[in-house]
């Protein structure tokens, strides 16, 4: 279906994106690749493929990927979905289909039929807190604040007017879409290992950026 934009941010991952590339080849979707300045290496490793769009960043940062991916996709839906493989392509056509009656679909490692094989103890605890103050603080009705797999109208990702460079977009995206009365919903998911390279994301470090985010974000009413 040509009318789904996949956002894949891929930051040092020229081992990792091939690998993913290969894995969604006939995947007839729009497939934008969002590199940073410097990051030559994993451009070089993927400009042997076709339909495909790069672009390479103008700001550093995950959540600057993001955005600039969303603002970038002109297709009625888009999806963000990482480049290293552990965010599943086959829940694509489910996501899609239930995005057709809602504003964004989650998918959730923690709902029934769900899991995750990147998950430890550190980040499984963290992210039950982080997702209890989400639903404490903000009224969300999802269960895994964290995982930024998510499939939405294009146009509803761009109201958002997101603000958040880093990690911290991941929070940001769940409760600017309760607060401006948008419908969503949860699908169980299995994440896998990634495929290869290392992971971005520091456990404790950005669990604190997160942590802030959120208590910000209920002091700040827009």
């Amino acid at each position: 279906m040509n009318d789904l934009t996949l956002i894949i941010p891929a930051k040092n991952e020229k081992e990792a994106l091939p690998i993913f590339l290969d894995e969604i080849k006939e995947y007839n979707y729009k497939k934008l690749i969002i590199i940073d300045t410097d990051d030559s290496e994993t451009e070089n490793v993927i400009k042997k493929y076709e339909n495909i769009e790069i672009v390479v960043q103008k700001e550093s940062g995950y959540g600057n990927a993001l955005k600039e991916g969303i603002n970038k996709s002109k297709t009625k839906f888009c999806c963000i979905i990482n480049a290293d493989s552990s965010m599943h392509p086959k829940y694509l056509g489910e996501m899609l289909k239930l995005c057709k009656e809602k504003d964004f679909i989650f998918a959730s490692r923690y709902l029934d039929g769900a899991g995750s094989e990147d998950d430890d103890f550190i980040t499984f605890t963290g992210n039950k807190i982080f997702t209890f103050m989400g639903k404490i603080l903000f009224g969300l009705k999802i269960s895994d604040i964290l995982f930024t797999y998510i499939l939405g109208r294009t146009e509803s990702f761009k109201s958002l007017e997101l603000k958040y460079h880093d990690f911290r977009l991941c929070v940001e995206i769940p409760i600017k879409i309760e607060r401006l009365s948008m419908t969503y919903a949860s699908i169980p998911s299995y994440e896998r290992n990634r495929m290869g390279g290392k992971k971005k994301v520091n456990a404790f470090k950005d669990g604190f950026y997160i942590l802030v985010a959120l208590i910000t974000l209920f002091f700040k009413k827009k």
